[in-house]
Protein backbone atom coordinates (compact mmCIF):
# COMPACT_ATOMS: atom_id res chain seq x y z
CA UNK A 1 0.00 0.00 0.00
CA UNK A 2 1.36 3.38 -1.00
CA UNK A 3 1.90 5.87 1.57
CA UNK A 4 0.65 9.51 0.75
CA UNK A 5 3.17 11.94 -0.54
CA UNK A 6 4.00 14.55 1.66
CA UNK A 7 2.32 18.26 0.96
CA UNK A 8 5.00 20.93 0.57
CA UNK A 9 5.00 23.22 3.22
CA UNK A 10 4.05 26.96 2.22
CA UNK A 11 7.19 29.28 1.67
CA UNK A 12 7.90 31.14 4.59
CA UNK A 13 6.91 35.08 4.11
CA UNK A 14 10.51 36.60 4.46
CA UNK A 15 8.63 39.61 6.85
CA UNK A 16 8.19 43.29 6.67
CA UNK A 17 11.66 44.40 7.67
CA UNK A 18 12.91 41.84 4.95
CA UNK A 19 10.64 42.92 2.33
CA UNK A 20 11.22 46.92 3.27
CA UNK A 21 15.03 46.16 2.85
CA UNK A 22 14.57 44.32 -0.75
CA UNK A 23 11.67 46.98 -1.82
CA UNK A 24 13.31 50.22 -0.20
CA UNK A 25 17.03 50.52 -2.28
CA UNK A 26 19.49 53.11 -2.79
CA UNK A 27 18.31 52.74 -6.68
CA UNK A 28 14.66 53.23 -5.52
CA UNK A 29 15.47 55.89 -3.47
CA UNK A 30 17.23 57.84 -6.21
CA UNK A 31 14.02 57.33 -8.49
CA UNK A 32 11.59 58.55 -6.57
CA UNK A 33 13.68 61.50 -5.57
CA UNK A 34 14.55 62.39 -9.20
CA UNK A 35 10.23 62.29 -9.73
CA UNK A 36 10.21 64.88 -6.83
CA UNK A 37 12.76 66.76 -8.45
CA UNK A 38 11.19 67.14 -11.87
CA UNK A 39 7.41 67.68 -10.19
CA UNK A 40 9.24 71.07 -8.30
CA UNK A 41 10.74 72.13 -10.74
CA UNK A 42 7.39 71.66 -13.21
CA UNK A 43 5.53 73.45 -10.76
CA UNK A 44 8.72 76.57 -10.15
CA UNK A 45 8.89 76.97 -14.19
CA UNK A 46 5.50 76.97 -14.68
CA UNK A 47 4.39 79.27 -11.89
CA UNK A 48 7.55 81.41 -12.13
CA UNK A 49 7.26 81.66 -16.19
CA UNK A 50 2.90 82.59 -15.69
CA UNK A 51 2.15 83.73 -12.16
CA UNK A 52 2.96 87.37 -13.07
CA UNK A 53 3.08 88.34 -16.85
CA UNK A 54 4.10 91.88 -17.52
CA UNK A 55 5.48 93.64 -20.60
CA UNK A 56 9.14 93.87 -21.71
CA UNK A 57 10.35 96.07 -24.82
CA UNK A 58 7.34 94.71 -26.78
CA UNK A 59 8.51 95.68 -30.54
CA UNK A 60 6.28 98.84 -31.59
CA UNK A 61 6.96 100.31 -35.04
CA UNK A 62 6.14 104.10 -34.71
CA UNK A 63 4.77 106.18 -38.28
CA UNK A 64 4.68 109.90 -37.59
CA UNK A 65 5.92 113.17 -39.06
CA UNK A 66 9.81 113.88 -38.38
CA UNK A 67 9.57 116.14 -36.02
CA UNK A 68 7.08 114.34 -33.93
CA UNK A 69 8.22 111.01 -34.59
CA UNK A 70 11.65 111.23 -32.55
CA UNK A 71 9.29 112.60 -29.27
CA UNK A 72 7.05 110.10 -29.54
CA UNK A 73 9.89 107.25 -29.62
CA UNK A 74 11.64 108.78 -26.87
CA UNK A 75 8.42 109.02 -24.58
CA UNK A 76 7.47 105.15 -25.36
CA UNK A 77 10.49 104.13 -24.44
CA UNK A 78 11.47 105.96 -21.54
CA UNK A 79 7.91 104.84 -19.90
CA UNK A 80 8.75 102.79 -16.31
CA UNK A 81 9.74 99.28 -16.30
CA UNK A 82 10.59 99.89 -20.30
CA UNK A 83 7.35 97.99 -21.09
CA UNK A 84 7.67 99.16 -24.93
CA UNK A 85 11.27 99.33 -27.76
CA UNK A 86 9.68 101.92 -30.23
CA UNK A 87 11.24 102.37 -33.45
CA UNK A 88 10.25 105.37 -36.21
CA UNK A 89 9.86 103.93 -39.25
CA UNK A 90 9.07 105.59 -42.43
CA UNK A 91 5.64 105.88 -43.15
CA UNK A 92 1.81 103.76 -41.65
CA UNK A 93 3.01 101.14 -45.03
CA UNK A 94 5.88 100.47 -43.64
CA UNK A 95 4.65 100.60 -39.81
CA UNK A 96 2.00 97.74 -41.08
CA UNK A 97 4.60 95.87 -42.80
CA UNK A 98 6.50 95.51 -40.09
CA UNK A 99 4.06 94.19 -38.24
CA UNK A 100 2.99 91.35 -40.46
CA UNK A 101 6.72 90.37 -41.34
CA UNK A 102 7.04 89.93 -37.37
CA UNK A 103 9.81 93.03 -37.03
CA UNK A 104 7.16 94.24 -34.43
CA UNK A 105 4.29 93.39 -32.52
CA UNK A 106 2.41 96.43 -33.18
CA UNK A 107 2.37 99.71 -35.37
CA UNK A 108 1.33 103.46 -33.50
CA UNK A 109 0.27 105.82 -36.10
CA UNK A 110 0.26 109.45 -35.53
CA UNK A 111 -2.10 111.61 -36.47
CA UNK A 112 -0.49 115.22 -37.22
CA UNK A 113 -3.58 117.13 -38.51
CA UNK A 114 -6.43 115.66 -35.56
CA UNK A 115 -6.46 113.50 -32.04
CA UNK A 116 -7.76 110.36 -33.39
CA UNK A 117 -4.25 107.79 -33.85
CA UNK A 118 -3.90 104.31 -34.68
CA UNK A 119 -2.40 101.28 -32.93
CA UNK A 120 -1.96 98.15 -35.75
CA UNK A 121 -2.01 95.04 -34.00
CA UNK A 122 -1.91 91.07 -35.24
CA UNK A 123 -3.53 89.28 -32.29
CA UNK A 124 -2.51 85.84 -34.29
CA UNK A 125 0.97 86.34 -33.40
CA UNK A 126 0.15 86.11 -29.41
CA UNK A 127 -3.48 87.77 -28.24
CA UNK A 128 -1.73 88.89 -24.79
CA UNK A 129 0.87 90.93 -26.55
CA UNK A 130 -1.95 92.85 -28.67
CA UNK A 131 -4.48 93.49 -25.34
CA UNK A 132 -1.16 94.46 -23.40
CA UNK A 133 0.24 96.89 -26.22
CA UNK A 134 -3.75 98.29 -26.34
CA UNK A 135 -3.76 98.72 -22.94
CA UNK A 136 -0.34 100.90 -22.83
CA UNK A 137 -1.47 102.77 -26.11
CA UNK A 138 -4.51 103.49 -24.39
CA UNK A 139 -3.41 104.99 -21.20
CA UNK A 140 -0.35 107.19 -23.00
CA UNK A 141 -3.18 108.65 -25.48
CA UNK A 142 -5.48 109.27 -22.87
CA UNK A 143 -2.94 111.56 -20.60
CA UNK A 144 -2.03 113.27 -23.87
CA UNK A 145 -6.11 114.07 -24.49
CA UNK A 146 -6.05 112.62 -27.72
CA UNK A 147 -7.31 109.12 -28.75
CA UNK A 148 -6.98 105.84 -30.35
CA UNK A 149 -7.86 103.47 -32.74
CA UNK A 150 -7.20 99.80 -32.71
CA UNK A 151 -6.95 97.85 -35.85
CA UNK A 152 -6.12 94.03 -35.67
CA UNK A 153 -4.29 93.07 -39.33
CA UNK A 154 -4.11 89.75 -38.64
CA UNK A 155 -6.19 87.78 -36.26
CA UNK A 156 -6.36 84.18 -35.63
CA UNK A 157 -9.28 82.42 -38.01
CA UNK A 158 -12.42 81.34 -36.67
CA UNK A 159 -11.78 78.04 -35.95
CA UNK A 160 -8.42 78.67 -33.99
CA UNK A 161 -10.32 80.50 -30.73
CA UNK A 162 -7.33 82.88 -29.05
CA UNK A 163 -4.79 81.90 -31.67
CA UNK A 164 -3.64 78.64 -29.51
CA UNK A 165 -3.72 76.13 -31.73
CA UNK A 166 0.02 76.31 -33.04
CA UNK A 167 1.34 75.77 -29.53
CA UNK A 168 -1.40 72.82 -29.02
CA UNK A 169 -0.26 71.13 -32.18
CA UNK A 170 2.98 71.47 -31.45
CA UNK A 171 3.11 70.29 -27.79
CA UNK A 172 1.11 67.13 -29.26
CA UNK A 173 4.56 66.98 -31.48
CA UNK A 174 7.11 67.40 -29.20
CA UNK A 175 5.51 64.98 -26.83
CA UNK A 176 4.89 62.44 -29.10
CA UNK A 177 8.42 62.59 -30.36
CA UNK A 178 10.22 61.69 -26.87
CA UNK A 179 8.09 59.42 -25.74
CA UNK A 180 8.05 57.23 -28.60
CA UNK A 181 12.00 57.67 -28.66
CA UNK A 182 11.41 56.41 -24.46
CA UNK A 183 9.23 53.47 -25.38
CA UNK A 184 11.40 51.99 -28.31
CA UNK A 185 14.41 52.03 -26.02
CA UNK A 186 12.48 50.36 -22.73
CA UNK A 187 11.24 47.90 -25.50
CA UNK A 188 14.67 46.47 -25.58
CA UNK A 189 15.03 46.61 -21.63
CA UNK A 190 18.10 48.03 -20.13
CA UNK A 191 21.10 46.28 -22.80
CA UNK A 192 22.88 49.38 -23.99
CA UNK A 193 22.00 50.39 -27.54
CA UNK A 194 24.54 49.25 -30.52
CA UNK A 195 25.03 51.43 -33.71
CA UNK A 196 23.07 49.20 -35.59
CA UNK A 197 20.51 48.97 -33.21
CA UNK A 198 20.98 52.86 -32.97
CA UNK A 199 19.98 53.07 -37.13
CA UNK A 200 16.90 51.30 -37.00
CA UNK A 201 15.58 53.18 -34.59
CA UNK A 202 16.44 56.10 -36.21
CA UNK A 203 14.60 54.88 -39.62
CA UNK A 204 11.86 53.93 -37.59
CA UNK A 205 11.39 57.40 -35.93
CA UNK A 206 12.09 59.21 -39.18
CA UNK A 207 8.80 57.25 -40.91
CA UNK A 208 6.97 58.20 -37.12
CA UNK A 209 7.65 61.50 -37.67
CA UNK A 210 6.55 62.21 -40.94
CA UNK A 211 2.91 60.43 -40.20
CA UNK A 212 3.30 62.44 -36.91
CA UNK A 213 3.32 65.74 -39.30
CA UNK A 214 0.43 64.82 -41.51
CA UNK A 215 -1.75 62.97 -39.31
CA UNK A 216 -1.16 66.82 -37.10
CA UNK A 217 -1.85 68.76 -40.30
CA UNK A 218 -5.16 67.07 -40.66
CA UNK A 219 -6.13 67.19 -37.34
CA UNK A 220 -5.99 70.91 -37.31
CA UNK A 221 -6.95 71.36 -40.96
CA UNK A 222 -9.72 69.21 -42.42
CA UNK A 223 -10.98 67.55 -39.14
CA UNK A 224 -10.98 71.13 -36.93
CA UNK A 225 -10.65 73.70 -39.63
CA UNK A 226 -8.22 75.65 -37.42
CA UNK A 227 -4.97 76.00 -39.43
CA UNK A 228 -6.26 75.53 -42.85
CA UNK A 229 -4.65 76.42 -45.94
CA UNK A 230 -1.13 75.09 -45.18
CA UNK A 231 -1.41 71.30 -45.55
CA UNK A 232 1.58 70.38 -47.15
CA UNK A 233 3.79 73.09 -45.04
CA UNK A 234 2.25 72.21 -41.60
CA UNK A 235 3.24 68.30 -42.55
CA UNK A 236 6.59 69.30 -43.15
CA UNK A 237 6.71 71.61 -40.19
CA UNK A 238 5.56 68.12 -38.13
CA UNK A 239 7.92 65.53 -39.46
CA UNK A 240 10.81 68.06 -38.53
CA UNK A 241 9.54 69.01 -34.47
CA UNK A 242 8.63 65.50 -34.36
CA UNK A 243 12.00 64.27 -35.32
CA UNK A 244 13.97 66.82 -33.36
CA UNK A 245 11.93 65.90 -30.33
CA UNK A 246 12.50 62.39 -31.40
CA UNK A 247 16.19 62.33 -31.96
CA UNK A 248 17.14 64.18 -29.18
CA UNK A 249 15.72 61.73 -26.46
CA UNK A 250 16.94 58.67 -28.29
CA UNK A 251 20.63 60.45 -28.14
CA UNK A 252 20.04 61.53 -24.78
CA UNK A 253 18.80 58.01 -23.54
CA UNK A 254 21.35 56.41 -25.27
CA UNK A 255 24.26 58.59 -23.66
CA UNK A 256 22.61 58.72 -19.65
CA UNK A 257 20.23 55.77 -19.57
CA UNK A 258 17.25 56.65 -17.45
CA UNK A 259 18.67 59.91 -16.40
CA UNK A 260 18.09 61.01 -20.41
CA UNK A 261 14.56 60.55 -20.07
CA UNK A 262 14.58 62.68 -17.04
CA UNK A 263 16.70 65.76 -18.74
CA UNK A 264 14.01 64.95 -21.86
CA UNK A 265 11.29 66.13 -19.71
CA UNK A 266 13.22 68.80 -17.92
CA UNK A 267 13.64 70.46 -21.39
CA UNK A 268 10.99 69.96 -23.30
CA UNK A 269 8.21 69.56 -20.59
CA UNK A 270 9.73 71.46 -17.51
CA UNK A 271 11.73 74.45 -19.33
CA UNK A 272 10.42 74.64 -23.03
CA UNK A 273 6.54 74.41 -23.05
CA UNK A 274 6.39 77.62 -20.45
CA UNK A 275 8.73 79.44 -21.86
CA UNK A 276 7.56 78.97 -25.87
CA UNK A 277 5.34 82.10 -26.13
CA UNK A 278 2.06 79.86 -26.57
CA UNK A 279 0.63 81.01 -23.58
CA UNK A 280 2.68 84.14 -22.49
CA UNK A 281 4.99 85.53 -26.04
CA UNK A 282 8.37 86.31 -25.44
CA UNK A 283 7.83 89.88 -24.82
CA UNK A 284 5.76 88.96 -21.25
CA UNK A 285 7.50 86.38 -19.77
CA UNK A 286 10.30 86.99 -17.14
CA UNK A 287 14.04 87.37 -18.73
CA UNK A 288 14.98 83.72 -18.20
CA UNK A 289 11.77 81.99 -19.99
CA UNK A 290 11.81 85.00 -22.24
CA UNK A 291 15.61 83.80 -23.18
CA UNK A 292 15.56 80.26 -23.58
CA UNK A 293 12.12 79.72 -25.22
CA UNK A 294 13.37 80.42 -29.09
CA UNK A 295 16.26 77.76 -28.48
CA UNK A 296 14.40 74.86 -27.60
CA UNK A 297 11.65 72.82 -29.71
CA UNK A 298 8.14 74.23 -28.47
CA UNK A 299 9.38 77.49 -28.77
CA UNK A 300 11.05 77.30 -32.17
CA UNK A 301 8.32 74.76 -33.67
CA UNK A 302 5.40 77.14 -32.14
CA UNK A 303 6.62 79.91 -33.89
CA UNK A 304 7.24 78.13 -37.38
CA UNK A 305 4.11 77.22 -37.40
CA UNK A 306 2.54 80.66 -36.15
CA UNK A 307 4.61 82.51 -38.81
CA UNK A 308 4.08 79.92 -41.70
CA UNK A 309 0.25 80.18 -41.37
CA UNK A 310 -0.20 83.83 -40.50
CA UNK A 311 2.86 85.76 -41.71
CA UNK A 312 3.81 84.32 -44.95
CA UNK A 313 6.76 82.30 -43.57
CA UNK A 314 8.54 85.50 -42.08
CA UNK A 315 10.80 85.16 -39.42
CA UNK A 316 11.11 81.45 -39.48
CA UNK A 317 14.81 81.32 -40.49
CA UNK A 318 16.00 80.55 -36.88
CA UNK A 319 13.48 78.68 -35.66
CA UNK A 320 14.29 75.97 -38.28
CA UNK A 321 17.82 76.19 -37.95
CA UNK A 322 16.64 75.38 -33.74
CA UNK A 323 15.26 72.35 -35.18
CA UNK A 324 17.19 71.00 -37.63
CA UNK A 325 20.09 71.44 -34.85
CA UNK A 326 18.45 69.13 -32.19
CA UNK A 327 17.39 66.67 -35.35
CA UNK A 328 20.32 66.41 -36.80
CA UNK A 329 22.71 66.58 -34.04
CA UNK A 330 20.57 64.12 -31.49
CA UNK A 331 20.98 61.88 -34.37
CA UNK A 332 24.80 61.77 -34.32
CA UNK A 333 25.34 62.09 -30.45
CA UNK A 334 22.72 59.16 -30.50
CA UNK A 335 25.51 57.18 -33.02
CA UNK A 336 28.12 58.15 -30.94
CA UNK A 337 27.00 57.33 -27.98
CA UNK A 338 26.00 53.54 -28.79
CA UNK A 339 29.51 53.78 -30.24
CA UNK A 340 30.97 54.19 -26.99
CA UNK A 341 28.67 51.87 -25.58
CA UNK A 342 29.57 48.93 -27.83
CA UNK A 343 33.59 49.95 -27.23
CA UNK A 344 32.79 49.31 -23.50
CA UNK A 345 30.74 46.28 -23.67
CA UNK A 346 34.00 45.01 -25.40
CA UNK A 347 36.55 46.00 -23.28
CA UNK A 348 34.49 44.73 -19.96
Amino acid sequence: MNEPSATPSPAKSPGLAAEFKDAVTLRAFGLVLGGLLVQLAFVVSYVGAFHSPAPHRIPVAVAAPQQASAQIVARLDALDGEPVEATAVADAATARNWVLTRRADAAFLFDATGTKDTLLVASAGGPSVSQTATQIAQKIEAAQKRQITVTDIRAPHSGDGRGMTSFYLVLGWVIGGYLTATIMGMSAGSRPANRHRTLIRLAVLVLYAAVSGVAGAVIVGPVFDALGGHFWALSAIGTLVVLASAATALALQTLLGLLGTGVVILLFVVLGNPSSGGVYPAPLLPAFWSAIGQALPPGAGTTLVRNTVYFSGHATTAALWVLGAYAAGGALVALAASWRNERRTAAG
